[in-house]
């Protein structure tokens, strides 16, 4: 039996549009989890040295822990990332650790009952499936040191995930007394299962663009089979329609590919020039000691090696002195540092500077913060950045 044209084209065209529609199938990793109940069970550790915030990994002397399951919450997660949670957690202070400053004489209880909101950073990041950061804040009462106090809490942690309902909760807060000067701020860090259940999924973006493009795909489909009539028309402005998205797709890779090739050789480049460091430079000073020319020396040699790259040096200060005199200051630091790189032969017109003063600081070392010289040491400095490549 001898096929007419038209008719040959309505079936190939229906045929390959349920194809294409098998290979957009929504599956499993379309979904996510949006909300539910949470319950985890695990152990904590308390340092309560009086210089937690100055010694965070001070194990043998600060911290704190019991040999078996010390903390349980409860709490509910909803979709738009907030969680409610319910903490209580029990420690002991051992004998012969440091507490508040003092080596402690005797074991001693730590109660806690906290509670707290959270934010999943996901619905900043994206979904990252198995890895589920998130930071909250909160209050509670603690019993420490036989000191009774409320707190204020601010919490950071992460949990991760197995399966829809199993995983791993780590998290670390900070513990703030209210209105009892002679209680210190402590930290308490939580390791523990974690189960969820109550689950809700939802579709995760990718699968709200799937069931878009099946649901318009079923439309087309169905007005084909509802125009049989006028398909030969339909298949060849497909035809064209195709050949111009693959044209576009082929073009549009083509420019991906040479903006990936470009962006990883300025990756490449930069990881390369921030392996080296900074010039730190001595207070009040914009003189290079033999150390700072030998890291300017790895610099030159890079610069030798792509002789398109360009590079501007950024130089900074300590927040000590004035505004005026810091730019100054600065400014001498980035005069000098271009200038030993202009010595090494290369030209003007591939580096340039910029002086920032005291206005970029690498922490909070600012006016009228007490820091250490080696926290203030962090800030004077001479940095480079890709210009130009």
């Amino acid at each position: 039996m001898k096929i007419s044209s038209p008719a040959l084209l309505a079936i190939t065209v229906i045929l390959s549009t349920s194809v294409f529609a098998q290979e957009v199938e929504m599956t499993k990793k379309d979904s996510i989890v949006q909300s539910y109940w949470l319950v985890t069970l695990g152990t904590n550790i308390v340092d309560d040295s009086g210089d937690e915030f100055g010694e965070l990994f001070d194990l043998s002397e600060g911290w704190n822990m019991v040999p078996y399951p010390s903390r349980v919450s409860i709490g509910r997660y909803f979709k738009n990332g907030l969680g409610l949670e319910a903490i209580g957690s029990y420690n002991k202070y051992k004998e012969g650790k440091v507490i508040d400053g003092n080596v402690n004489p005797e074991d001693i209880d730590y109660w806690a009952l906290d509670f707290r909101v959270s934010y999943d950073l996901n619905m900043i990041l994206g979904e990252t499936g198995f890895f589920d950061p998130y930071i909250g804040i909160g209050a509670g009462y603690t019993d420490a040191n036989n000191q009774g106090r409320g707190t204020y809490n601010a919490i950071i942690g992460f949990r991760t995930w197995f399966s829809d309902h199993w995983g791993l909760d780590l998290s670390s807060t900070g513990k703030w007394a209210m209105d009892n000067e002679n209680a210190t701020n402590h930290i308490q860090h939580a390791l523990g299962v974690a189960y969820r259940f109550e689950v809700e999924k939802g579709l995760s973006r990718k699968g709200q663009e799937k069931l878009a493009l099946l649901q318009e795909m079923e439309k087309e489909q169905q007005r084909k089979q509802d125009s049989i009539a006028k398909v030969e028309e339909e298949a060849r402005l497909l035809a064209e329609r195709l050949q111009k998205e693959k044209e576009a797709a082929e073009l549009a890779a083509a420019e991906k590919a040479k903006k990936d090739a470009e962006e990883a050789r300025r990756a490449k480049l930069q990881t390369q020039i921030s392996n080296l460091g900074n010039v730190y430079f001595k207070l009040n000073s914009s003189y290079l000691t033999n150390q700072d020319k030998v890291l300017l020396d790895e610099l030159v040699a890079i610069m030798e090696s792509e002789p398109s790259l360009k590079i501007k040096v950024t130089a900074h200060t300590d927040s000590r002195g004035t505004q005026k005199y810091n730019q100054w200051l600065s400014e001498r630091r980035a005069e000098r540092t271009v200038e030993y790189v202009l010595s090494k032969g290369i030209s003007e017109d591939r580096i340039s500077h910029e002086a920032f003063g005291e206005t970029q600081l690498v922490n909070d070392c600012a006016d009228g913060v007490y820091c250490t010289e080696q926290q203030h040491a962090k800030n004077r400095r001479s940095e480079f950045v890709i210009e130009e490549y």
